[in-house]
Order: structure tokens, then sequence, then C-alpha cells
């Protein structure tokens, strides 16, 4: 490991975009490509959206706490939550499952942060939370030009 961060905040939308900017200026001492970044960036989007809307309800004083690590050109970046917790991961990464349709959810996020990451790990206790964690080997663009 060469660099950490940690961030933590309450469970509201407008922190969804704190959690993004500070995880890409992370990511940005990489020098990564424009399309890692945008990666990098959904790939944080959802699983925060996730962590307000399914792990707390709404409830906007849960907490949620991202922890990135940079170890040279790989990244892991794990989205914590002490929310309710998923009953069946594998039923919730499959394609078009959602469990608030009623709030127009496209039960896309799993299969979107899978295929943006390298690894996509999910851990979840119901009652106590669930973690998110993906690595991304970043490559520099001054590696692709030279």
């Amino acid at each position: 490991m060469d660099n950490e961060m940690t961030l933590t905040f309450l469970a509201r939308s407008e922190n969804e975009g704190l959690a993004r900017m500070a995880v890409t200026s992370f990511v940005a001492q990489l020098d990564p490509t424009i399309d890692e970044l945008s990666e990098c960036k959904t790939i944080i989007s959802e699983a925060v959206s996730n962590a307000i809307i399914h792990g707390y309800a709404g409830n906007p004083n849960g907490v949620i706490t991202v922890h990135a690590v940079r170890d040279f050109d790989v990244i892991s970046v794990a989205i914590k939550d002490e929310g309710c917790g998923i009953a069946d991961i594998e039923q919730a990464k499959e394609p078009l499952f959602t469990t608030k349709s009623e709030i127009e959810r496209s039960g896309m996020g799993f299969t979107i942060m899978e295929s943006f990451s390298d690894h996509l790990q999910v851990e979840s206790v119901i009652g106590e939370g669930t973690v998110i964690t993906f690595t991304k080997q970043i490559s520099s663009v001054r590696t692709l030009v030279t």
C-alpha cells in the first residue's frame, strides 16, 4: 500500500457527489484514462446510492464509510453501510432485480459495478449492513503514451 483515504458521511443523496469526487481525486493521482476515472465514479455512485436507498431505506441518519487504498497502480475501494443488509446477494446481483421498482430502480447496479471493476465483492449480514469492495488496475495515461 502506498496511500489510503477514509471518508465517512451521512446517508443523504447530496453526499453521493462528495464520495464520488473524493474517490475521483484519490484515483486521479495515478493519471488514469478518462474511461477509468468515469468507471470508478460510476461504481462509487451505484454503491453509495444502494446504501442510501436499499441499506437505509432513505433514513438520512445512517452512516456510510468509503475506504480507498492505492497499491501502486491498483485501487481498492470499500463502501460500507450499517443498514438492513441483503437477504440474498446472488439474487440482488441478478440483472433487472430490484426491491424498489415503485421508485423506478432499474436493478442494474451490481451488473454495472461488476462490468466496470476488475473484481467486485459483496459481503452482507442482515441487520448489520453491507460492504461492497471493488478493485481496479489503473493504466496510467503516461504509460500508454510512452
